[in-house]
């Protein structure tokens, strides 16, 4: 299980999270855990097919090499 370490936080900032984690019955560390799982449980991860259409935008109007082409002056320059 990974550790995660937060430096520089701000003392009001920390007094809030206790008193939420003591209104919750639970350790500043395990509310810390919980603010982060529901944060991240709330994002969703983009598909491949997002992940390739956003590809596909920020290489729109390039030319593209074929692989069979790339690969070709690869073994000739052996």
């Amino acid at each position: 299980m990974a550790s995660l370490s937060v430096r520089n936080l701000d003392d009001d900032t920390f007094g809030r999270l206790r008193r939420r984690a003591a209104r919750h019955g639970r350790s500043a560390e395990a509310e810390v855990r919980l603010i982060l799982s529901q944060a991240l449980s709330s994002e969703s991860e983009p598909t491949f097919d997002e992940l390739a259409a956003a590809m596909r935008h920020l290489t729109a109007g390039r030319t593209h090499t074929p692989a069979e082409v790339l690969l070709r002056e690869s073994r000739d320059e052996r």
